[in-house]
């Protein structure tokens, strides 16, 4: 005899969930990345995203500019790469641990940055390393400190 299990499908900040008889399964966030085909340290961002369980879809352009221009970040914020996730944007080499407190908390705002290339930030890896901080924005530009690094 064949038994047949009813699952139901739910999107919930960006991740989807299984709700399954007696459990709720989250499946990974998916984000998408536009960044550089030559740049190294947007790869190294990508691989830290993608091992700390995001399915990330990478959008190589040449003109980064013109994407940060259309989706509304920030001068002030910019760095080498933009993300997509769960209706935020992600700019910069924001830690993914980082991400997936924003994902979870929802707190009001376009997303999250870390502006410039900090040497010790995800993708920067160096030394020596530098404290950096990780900024909650507005599309006006108005930021506050989400986590400190």
């Amino acid at each position: 005899m064949t038994t047949r299990r009813e699952f139901l499908i739910a999107v919930a900040g960006g991740v989807a969930v299984a709700v399954l008889p007696g459990r709720v399964v989250a499946a990974p966030a998916t984000m998408t990345v536009y960044k550089s085909p030559s740049c190294g340290c947007c790869a190294k961002w990508v691989a830290h995203a993608k091992a700390a369980g995001f399915v990330v879809m990478v959008k190589d352009t040449d003109d980064m500019d013109a994407v940060k221009r259309e989706i509304g970040v920030p001068s002030a914020l910019q760095s080498c790469h933009t993300a997509l996730v769960g209706g935020y944007v992600i700019e910069g080499h924001v830690p993914a641990d980082v991400v997936r407190r924003l994902l979870a908390e929802k707190p009001k705002g376009m997303g999250l940055a870390v502006p410039g290339m900090p040497v010790g930030s995800p993708g920067m890896e160096g030394s020596p390393k530098e404290r950096y901080d990780v900024a909650l924005f507005e599309r006006t530009g108005a930021t506050k400190v989400f986590a400190s690094r």
